[in-house]
Order: C-alpha cells, then structure tokens, then sequence
C-alpha cells in the first residue's frame, strides 16, 4: 500500500522544513497520506450509517407499526429511545475516549452500533426491538462523541479546514439521501432490512478503523462514573422534557423534568469544579472562542430543526403543495450544504471562523425571512432559490464553526470538544423542532410561518455571537 515518498510529497504539497510536522502531545501532526485517507474512509462510513440511522428510521415507522401491530404513539418511541440514549452518553464517552484514547471509543462504538443493528433487523417485538434500538443509540453516540476528534488528530494542522469539511459533507449527505434511501430498501423489502443494511459496512469500517486509526493523547486521571451518571441523567431529562413539551404534555411533567435536568447539572458542575477535566466542560466554556461557537452551533441547528419542521407543513397546507413536491423543495437545502460545507472549510485555514461563520449565519437568516414572505402563489423557481439561500449559509457556517470549537481547546481535551459539537447539534435541532411544535399549537395554521420567523431571529442572535469572536483572542491551547 506504500506511495513513492517524492510522490506522496507532490501530492501533499509539503513543505520539508522541521516546522512544517509539529509534534502534538508527543504524536506526529496527522497521518501520512496513504494511511490517512483509509483512517478518514473508516471515520466516514461510521459517521454516514449514524447520521442515516437517525434519518430512515422515521420512514419506516408506519410499516414498524403494522408489522409489529402497536399504536402510532408506541411506535414513536423507536425514535425517541435512540435519540436519548445518543444524547445522554455524548459527554461521558467524549470524556472517556480522552482517558483510555479516541480511537477506542470508535471500535467500541462502531462493534456495537453493528451489533444492534443486527438486533434490530432480527426484533420480534416492539421491547426487542426498543432494546436493540437504545444500544444502537449508545454505539452512535461512541462514533459521534469522538468524530471531530479523530478528524483533528488524523488531518495535519494546516488542513483541519478542510477535514472537517468533509465531515459536514457526509452528514449533510445522509440527510439528503436518508429518506431516498429508505424508501428504495422498503420498495425492495420489509423494514428490517433497513438496519439489516448497516452490519457489512459496519463490519468493514471495523477492520479498516483497527488498522489504520491513530492513537490519541491519553489523560492519567480516573474515570469519574458517578459524574457520568448525573450527565447522562441532566441531558436525557433535558431531552425528554424537549420532547414532553413538543407532545403537549402536562406542564408540571414538563417542569419537573426540566428542573431534573437542571438540578443534575448543577450536582455535575459543582462535583468537578476542581477535576483537571470535567465531564460538562466548563474549563473550556471559560475559553470566550470556545463558548460563542458552541453557543452559535446551537443556534444554526436550531434554525434547522425549526426549519425541517415547518416548511412541510408550510408548503402542503399554506401553499397547497403535493407531498412529492414538497420533497423536491426540501432537496435544495442539504444538497447545497454538502456542496458548500467543503468550500467553507478550505476557506475556514484562510480566514476567521468569526467572519465566515457570521456571514453565514446572516443569509441563513435572509433565507428564512425569504422562505416566511413567499407570495400566496410562488413559482418552483421562487421557492427553490429561496430554499438554497439557507442551504449556502447554512454550509458556509458549519465547517468554520466546527473548526473554531476544536482548534479552541486543548488536544488533551479533544474528546470533551467532540462532543460538545455533537451535542450543540443535536440539542439544537430537538429544541428547534420542540420550538416548531409549540409554534403550531400556539399559531395553529400559520404556526409554520411564526417558526420561520422564529428561525430568523436565531440566525440574526447566532451571526451576531460569532461576528463577536473576532473582538476575543483564542487562548493558548495548553
């Protein structure tokens, strides 16, 4: 498998200068070409069957339902079960993967996200299945909380940019093709060749990953179990009140589990506010670069989820839309995505993430107020620019900002970082749906409207937070 070095050099474009191959933490800075683009193939499979699972699960709901003959309401929880389990364990497998190294938590990860796939596509019972469905979300969240991380010890230092563009290209992928491809599996056979699907590309990113993964930096300090256990209980109760606030539950059910998880968060905060790494990283949310770009991937996909929610029901029931084209005008939004993510990342080694991700952040926004004063009958070509508007800026922002959290800590730190960014993601787009939900029940039929208004106003409050990142100076990263 070994490249001629001149040409591997002509490729890279290296520089032969010492400085040119810094040293992380006693680690070379990222792989050699040959070995590095088989360890991004291993990283990316891994990450694209996660990001589908989320994806065609949905679709296959109403068949899941049938087959296994349960209500719509039990079915539901198919979803909400991986989505929890994947939430909740982000900080503590981040942390882990810090102590025993990334590249582990992916194996294992990646081993038992297969393994419950294959659990899935043999359930014979809503439980079986709901089981197999919550290790399959603890086996995402292994791949997801140590993803960026593995991304910024894989690509050298001088093309992070670029890595993690790729990265938000293949996220954006699955969410493109996520649906298209459950339905052609579903024309082709029962649902549970959907997750039937997952294990031998599983199987064969598991053997690229053992080989070719780098080790990480490994921190001395001890597992802290009991503080994992108060994070997962603070962010799976947060997720859950998310989601009893979106279903119209009783408000003191809502409160409670709100309050649960606030409580839990505070025992958590105060437990490791002397720990050298504590598992919700406040010592890096001290870090001003760190803190508005968590809090601004927070509000990008905000917009997003608000966004997915709505316009469905914005174009079908206020523009009198087909569900086939509905489809078609969601389309422009990811796959401009995938296409600027890339572009984003080039530019994010060149320019601040501050500029690039504000810039970003400001079309999303003009795309949403857009998308909100569409006129009573627009034309295909009307709606779709509108649609790419927010797919431009909402690709433009993406990679910078991934890059600014993760060259913003520490390298012994890259665990906690990857997993905040997962977790600002997927935070995001569950309040934003939640938002979107309320925004119905408060507006009823012109509650989509209110939430792409609602959309806009993240936008503008996420350009504005990281337009402030070029007045603060990054920190040393120690």
């Amino acid at each position: 498998m070994a490249i001629p070095e001149t040409f591997s050099g002509m490729l890279e474009k290296t520089p032969t200068t010492a400085a040119a191959a810094p040293i992380t933490d006693g680690l070379p800075d990222g792989l050699p070409w040959e070995r590095r683009r088989w360890a991004v193939a291993a990283i990316f499979t891994a990450l694209a069957m996660a990001s589908l699972d989320t994806a065609i699960a949905n679709i296959a709901l109403p068949a899941i339902a049938s087959d296994l003959h349960v209500s719509p309401a039990e079915v539901v929880w198919v979803v909400n079960v991986y989505q929890i389990a994947l939430v909740a364990t982000l900080l503590p497998l981040g942390a882990l993967g810090e102590i025993v190294g990334h590249q582990r938590i992916y194996i294992g990860g990646l081993l038992l996200f297969t393994l419950a796939s294959l659990g899935c596509a043999l359930a014979w019972s809503l439980p079986s299945l709901l089981v197999a469905r919550t290790l399959q979300g603890l086996g995402a969240s292994g791949l997801m909380s140590v993803n960026t991380a593995l991304v910024r010890f894989v690509y050298p230092s001088r093309m992070l940019g670029r890595g993690f563009g790729h990265n938000a290209l293949v996220v954006a992928s699955a969410m493109s093709l996520g649906p298209t491809i459950a339905s052609g599996i579903l024309a082709l056979g029962p649902w549970p060749w959907l997750f039937a699907v997952n294990i031998p590309f599983g199987i064969v990113a598991l053997l690229i990953g053992m080989k070719t993964l780098p080790k990480t930096p490994r921190a001395t300090h001890a597992f802290d179990f009991a503080g994992a256990g108060l994070a997962c209980a603070c962010l799976g109760l947060f997720i859950i009140s998310i989601g009893s606030a979106a279903h119209k539950a009783a408000p003191a059910l809502v409160i409670s589990e709100f309050a649960g998880a606030l409580l839990f968060g505070w025992i958590l905060t105060r437990r490791h506010a002397d720990h050298p790494a504590p598992m919700l990283p406040i010592d890096l949310f001290r870090r001003p670069i760190f803190a508005l770009s968590a809090a601004t991937a927070v509000c990008s996909f905000a917009v997003q989820g608000l966004a997915f929610v709505s316009l469905p029901f914005y174009f079908e029931d206020i523009l009198h839309r087909s569900q086939v084209e509905t489809g078609f005008f969601m389309t422009p939004w990811p796959l401009v995505v995938a296409f600027m993510a890339p572009i984003g990342g080039r530019l994010s080694d060149r320019y601040p993430a501050g500029i690039l991700g504000g810039i970003g952040m400001l079309l999303l926004g003009v795309g949403m107020v857009l998308l909100a004063s569409l006129p009573a009958e627009p034309g295909i070509a009307n709606i779709v620019w509108r649609t790419m508007i927010c797919g431009i800026g909402f690709g433009f922002f993406q990679t910078p900002n991934m890059k600014a959290i993760m060259s913003s800590a520490p390298s012994h730190r890259s665990g906690s970082a990857s997993s905040i960014v997962a977790t600002a993601r997927l935070t995001g787009q569950t309040t934003g749906a939640a938002l979107a939900a309320l925004c119905f029940a408060l507006a009823d039929r012109e509650g989509a409207t209110v939430a792409l208004a609602l959309g806009a106003g993240f936008a503008a409050l996420g350009s504005v937070m990281s337009f402030l990142r070029l007045a603060v100076a990054s920190p040393q990263k120690t």
